[in-house]
This record gives structure tokens, C-alpha cells and sequence, in this order.
């Protein structure tokens, strides 16, 4: 199957880690050798109730039973598709009151910045540097780093950039602005957190200025902070909040919600100002409210800050610089790439999955499932130590 992998299917990097798949339940996966392995990584914090929850299996299997697709997005009423909007609304704040579902993160950030420009007349959108929102053209566009632009361009025009926490910077966000667009904890970046009430310092410049401000959750929220949505902790209210990876339950999902007001200057002038097929698909739809519901209604996210400060806990070796993050969306930061680098190849040899972050290279991404339980963590820390024991006496 490797051969066939490496053939027929398109890679993104020349050496992907390649483990062939046999199935995978609660917080492990295994390969086609039957070897079990920890799961620290949860599909880049996509498996928030980890890997066939019973739950979101079940809310599958019953919907395939009543219909797939039937009609492009907006036309039909779909009931999985009614009652996640509805519960998504029920956790939000009041102006956050309608939901556009889309496929995946990228495709909501794109919904989100049409949105924003539409209902501002406006052109400029401004990012953060070392920003990441997902990687299509218009996704893409709101990145700093030009070795991964160049070779696209050219794209969204009209991106300015400041830095994230860098209060002088607020002077930069204008009458000119569409939105202002920030991850709430900077994912890629190193899972740096807003500090010193820096975003609702942002929303206050955005609502002197008339600009928008969109909070992209796609990492942080549906509970991976202790709290449902990240923003949650800091003091800020977006115009536009994007979410997707976890909220599906291990399935393709991406969705934006604002205001009515904001969301439907979609609907006229153009019509159909934004499309998608399968956006809001029906099977997708009844996973993301399985796991919306079991997250909603446990203690999973108050779970998420104890098993953050358990991980703390175990995680102290000379080699750690230092752990970022909060609840279970952390970074370890390492003292060099090439530790780092070992870590995760080696993690993986003894049963551990670990992953890097895309833009900090000494970070190694500890986002596991939310349900995975504390004797589990104990284990992963475990191997994690033993690793960098070794690694050190050499």
C-alpha cells in the first residue's frame, strides 16, 4: 500500500511519516501491524471526542439511513444542518446569532472576508504576522511569510499586516479597514495567547473605526480551551467567529457566524453572494451535533484545564523551554529544531503520535483528544521524558 501511496496519491512534503492505517478508536490509532498508538495530536485538534466516539458513529449511521445530499446549501431544510445553527446560537453570544456551514476552515475564512468586505464597502483587510488561516488564495493572502506566497502570487490584494500584541500597532487599523482577521491564539505561531487584553483593545480601535473584527477558532474553540470558544477568555466578542477542525467530530467542516444583519447582505446584491455544494451536508452536519451536544453537555471542558495542568506537571525537563498554550491546545517549546525534529520520529517509533507546528520550529504540538483520560496522559508525558532522557545523555 506504501508504493501505492507514494504512486497515486499527491504528497505535501517528500517525506511524510507514511503510517498505514487500520483503524483507530478513542485516543489511538493503529497501523496495519496492529501497533496501537497514543494519540497526542488528535488529526491536528480536528477529533475533539477522540477517534469513533460512540456518539458521533451513531449520529452518522442513523442519518445515512434518511438521506445524503439532496439540494445545494440554503435551499432545502435539512434538520442536522437547523438544529447545530440553532445550538451553535444558544452557546454564542446574542449577536452571534447565524451560522453559514461550509467545509472546512479555509473555505469559512473566505466566506468570512467576502462578508466583511460586502458589508463594509471597505477594501483593506489586516492579519497578524506570522498569521495562519488556511491555505487557499485568499487564505493564503492574509500570511506574511512570502517563501510560501511567492510562488501563488498574485493574490488578495490589499493585506496590510501588524504584529499580534503589539499595541502601537492598533493606529494601523483605519476608516479604510474592511476587518481586522486574528487567530485568538495564534496556532501556527507557536500557540501564543493574546496578553495584557490586547483583543478587546482591538475591538474597541475596530468599533471606532467601523472596521469588523473575525476570530478565527478554527484551533481554539469547541472546547479545547476550557472554555466552548476561545474568545471566551479574553474579554472580546467578534463581528464574525470562524470555526471548523473540531467541531466536526473527525469529519470536513468549516462554518462562519455573525449577526443577521451581517450574514444576510448574502442574500441580495449579488444574490448567491456566497455558494457552496455540500456545505451544511446533512451526514457532516449530524456528527458536528453530536459532538457540539457531548461537548456542551459534560464536563469535558472544565476536564480540558485539570489535563492541562497535568501535562504542565509531567512535562518539565531541561530540554523544554517552556509549555504555551491553554487547555489542551499546547506547545512544547523545545531549545532546537533538530530536537524537535528526533522528538516527534521517535515518539512515533514507541507508540506516540506528536506533530510540529507550521511555523515554529522548535514547538511540538501537544493537542490531544479532549476525552483522553489522565492515565493516558501520564503515559504520553511518560515516553515523551524517557525520549529526551536519551536524547540528552548523547
Amino acid at each position: 500500500m506504501k508504493e501505492r501511496f507514494f504512486k497515486y496519491q499527491s504528497q505535501t512534503t517528500p517525506h511524510p511519516l507514511a503510517m498505514e492505517i487500520s483503524h483507530a478508536r478513542g485516543s489511538y490509532i493503529y497501523d496495519t501491524n496492529n501497533n496501537a498508538y497514543l494519540d497526542f495530536v488528535a488529526g491536528v485538534s480536528a477529533c475533539s471526542l477522540g477517534h469513533s466516539h460512540p456518539k458521533v458513529v451513531s449520529a452518522v449511521k442513523n442519518q445515512l439511513d434518511n438521506y445524503l445530499h439532496v439540494m445545494v446549501y440554503g435551499e432545502y431544510i435539512q434538520k442536522p444542518a437547523v438544529d447545530l445553527c440553532e445550538l451553535l446560537a444558544k452557546n454564542l453570544p446574542d449577536s452571534l446569532e447565524k451560522t453559514y456551514l461550509v467545509n472546512s476552515g479555509t473555505e469559512a475564512i473566505e466566506g468570512a472576508l467576502k462578508l466583511s468586505r460586502r458589508a463594509t464597502g471597505r477594501s483593506q483587510i489586516i492579519a497578524a504576522h506570522n498569521a495562519y488561516h488556511g491555505n487557499t488564495m485568499g487564505s493564503l493572502s492574509l500570511m506574511d511569510f512570502e517563501e510560501r506566497k511567492a510562488p501563488f502570487r498574485p493574490l488578495l490584494p490589499d493585506i496590510s499586516h501588524i504584529t499580534f500584541n503589539h499595541e502601537p500597532h492598533l493606529k494601523h487599523i483605519t476608516t479604510k479597514t474592511a476587518c481586522v482577521i486574528l487567530e485568538t491564539i495564534q496556532g501556527g505561531a507557536g500557540f501564543i495567547e493574546p496578553k495584557n487584553n490586547y483583543l478587546a483593545k482591538i475591538r474597541k480601535r475596530c468599533d471606532e473605526v467601523g472596521a469588523l473584527l473575525i476570530l478565527d477558532e478554527i484551533q481554539p474553540g469547541i472546547g479545547r480551551t476550557g472554555t466552548l470558544f476561545g474568545f471566551e477568555n479574553y474579554n472580546c466578542i467578534p463581528d464574525i467567529l470562524v470555526t471548523g477542525k473540531g467541531l466536526g467530530g473527525g469529519l470536513p467542516i468549516g462554518a462562519f457566524t455573525a449577526s443577521s444583519k451581517l450574514m444576510d447582505t448574502l442574500q441580495n446584491h449579488p444574490k448567491l453572494g456566497h455558494i457552496t455544494t455540500f456545505g451544511g451536508n446533512p451526514v457532516i452536519a449530524a456528527a458536528a451535533l453530536a459532538t457540539l451536544r457531548e461537548i456542551t453537555e459534560s464536563d469535558l471542558m472544565s476536564q480540558a484545564l485539570e489535563k492541562e495542568q497535568l501535562i504542565r506537571t509531567h512535562l518539565k525537563h531541561p530540554l523544554i523551554k517552556e509549555i504555551r498554550g491553554k487547555g489542551l491546545m499546547l506547545a512544547a517549546i523545545l531549545f532546537s529544531e533538530d530536537i524537535v525534529n528526533q522528538l516527534v520520529l521517535k515518539a512515533q517509533a514507541h507508540g506516540l503520535i506528536l506533530f510540529w507546528l507550521l511555523f515554529e520550529p522548535k514547538a511540538i504540538r501537544i493537542t490531544p483528544p479532549l476525552t483522553i483520560s489522565n492515565s493516558e496522559i501520564i503515559k504520553g508525558c511518560g515516553i515523551i521524558i524517557d525520549l529526551l532522557n536519551s536524547m540528552q545523555s548523547k
